[in-house]
Order: structure tokens, then C-alpha cells, then sequence
């Protein structure tokens, strides 16, 4: 009996063995054993990477702030014409204002994007932007490969255009401005001579207001009087004398010439903006790519 008791006591203060250690261990949680294998900590990032991120959401804020400029232009002329009322809804489509409203809105909702992604270093808006950002390098592509392809029905359809804001010409305001500014700048008058204003249902000889047989004070050879005050009434009359005497009044040569010549005299400007404007677009989105590459892992791990 004594040596059974002696055997049970050693028993008892035996350790456990090394294989039960083994798997004691391995019913803890992998999490407990090594956190950092599963929960890495996100690398800091670099100076340059937070330059580029700051650099972005000022380069974007720039735009929105641009974008929101357009748009208030935008609303503004339309409020201040009526156009957004229920009977002034029909020619809204033809609103020239309309065009930076779209502008706006377009360039506003991008900028905003690009903004909020390089803030809050978000994959999904700095992609949304990237592709905005295509969309619209694909839009400026297929715009000028339709400069070189299409001229002479964009040429046409300049002169339909032209044409179209003679004939509303006292009825837009903008189109009014538009055309005054045109016809003063290039000193010239209608689309290929003067007597195209007989074709305005307010200029037409045949017209019983005061202003028959006229052309707007943007087509005289001076429209100022005392050189201070435009003189309204300086073309009155014009479309009744003969060409000789016109041309002491009025510019008698068209605009679309002059227009065309014009923009010939321009294309190395124009191929200028449209090269900064290329650089601009690609520099917000390389910008955009570099945050998107420092965050990448952070998001492929979310």
C-alpha cells in the first residue's frame, strides 16, 4: 500500500510534456502569435508623395474654384434673361449661357473628385477623376481630328451660325455683344457684305420701325460720338444708299472673311493653348497616378 501511494504522488507532480506545450500553442489565435504579419503598419509616406498630394488638391481646388466660376456666369445670365422661367424654357437650348453652365458643372464635378481623393487619399474618386480626365483628352482628340477633317462643313457651319445670330441679333443680348464685338474688332459687316442685314426682320427695308433700312452701330466706320458716346443711330439708313456712299458710313466687306483670315493668323497661338492645355491634364493626372500608387497597397489590403 505504501509503495501503490508513492507511485500516485509521482505521478501527480509529473510536468506536462513538451508535445502538450505544442499543442497548446497552436489553439491560440495566429493573431496572438505574430500581429504584425496580419496587421502591418501602413509605411509612412515619403516627403515627395505628400508634396504630390498637396500639389494635386491645390491643382484641383484651382479648377473647382474655376468651375464654380463658370457655373455662377452661367446661372447668372440665365436668371438675368429670363431664360429659366416656364415660358423662357423653349430657347434655352440656344442659350449661350447654357454653355457655361454645362462648363461648369462638368469641370466643378471633376475638380471636386480629384480634390476629395488626393485629401482623403481615396482609389474610387482618383479614379473617377483619371477617367473624367480621358474622357475629356478623347473629346479635345476627336474635336481636332474633326478641325482637320471636316473644315469646310465646319466652315458652313460657322456661317450658319453667323448667320443665325444676325437674324436674333435684337433679340439675344449675348448674340448682340457677340456680334458688335465681332464687327468692331475686325471692322466689318454682316456675313459677306453689309446688305446682309436686310435679312433681320428689324433692319429690312420693308420693316415699320425706326430702324428700316439700317445696321447696327458696330458696322459704322466711327460709332462714337465726342469720341466718348456710342452713336446708336450712326448706320441708320445705310441699306438705302448706294455702295458708294455706304462706304463713307459703314464697313461694306463681310466678317466671314475677315473671320477665316483672322483665324488663319492665329493657329500658332491656338496649337500653343492647346498644348498647355495638353500639359495641364497631364500633369493633375500623373499627380492623380502617384497617389493612387502610394495608396495601392493600403487598398488592396482593405
Amino acid at each position: 500500500a505504501s509503495r501503490l501511494s508513492v507511485q500516485a504522488s509521482r505521478l501527480v507532480e509529473l510536468p506536462y510534456s513538451s508535445s502538450d506545450d505544442d499543442d497548446g500553442d497552436t489553439d491560440l489565435p495566429m493573431a496572438q502569435q505574430d500581429p504584425g504579419v496580419w496587421c502591418p503598419v501602413p509605411p509612412k509616406p515619403s516627403a515627395f508623395s505628400q508634396c504630390v498630394r498637396y500639389l494635386a488638391f491645390l491643382w484641383n481646388l484651382l479648377f473647382l474654384l474655376l468651375g464654380l466660376l463658370a457655373l455662377a456666369v452661367g446661372v447668372w445670365g440665365l436668371l438675368a434673361k429670363g431664360s429659366l422661367r416656364g415660358d423662357g424654357l423653349a430657347p434655352l437650348g440656344s442659350d449661350p449661357m447654357l454653355l457655361f453652365v454645362l462648363a461648369g458643372l462638368g469641370a466643378s464635378a471633376v475638380s471636386l473628385a480629384g480634390c476629395l481623393g488626393a485629401l482623403r487619399s481615396s482609389p474610387c474618386l482618383l479614379r473617377f477623376f483619371l477617367g473624367a480626365m480621358l474622357a475629356f483628352a478623347g473629346l479635345e482628340v476627336l474635336g481636332g481630328l474633326l478641325l482637320l477633317v471636316a473644315r469646310q462643313r465646319l466652315r458652313d457651319a460657322l456661317r450658319d451660325a453667323l448667320l443665325l445670330c444676325l437674324l436674333r441679333y435684337q433679340e439675344e443680348p449675348d448674340l448682340r455683344f457677340l456680334v458688335d464685338e465681332v464687327q468692331q474688332s475686325l471692322q466689318c459687316c454682316g456675313l459677306g457684305s453689309y446688305r446682309d442685314w436686310e435679312t433681320n426682320p428689324y433692319f429690312n427695308c420693308s420693316a415699320p420701325g425706326v430702324q428700316a433700312c439700317s445696321v447696327p452701330a458696330s458696322c459704322c466706320l466711327d460709332p462714337w460720338q465726342n469720341g466718348t458716346v456710342t452713336n446708336a443711330q450712326c448706320g441708320f439708313g445705310v441699306l438705302r444708299l448706294g455702295d458708294m456712299a455706304a462706304s463713307t458710313v459703314v464697313h461694306l466687306g463681310g466678317c466671314v472673311a475677315q473671320l477665316g483670315a483672322w483665324l488663319r493668323g492665329q493657329v500658332g497661338g491656338i496649337a500653343a493653348g492647346a498644348a498647355v492645355l495638353v500639359l495641364v491634364e497631364a500633369a493633375g493626372m500623373l499627380m492623380a497616378l502617384k497617389i493612387l500608387r502610394d495608396i495601392a497597397p493600403i487598398g488592396a489590403r482593405d
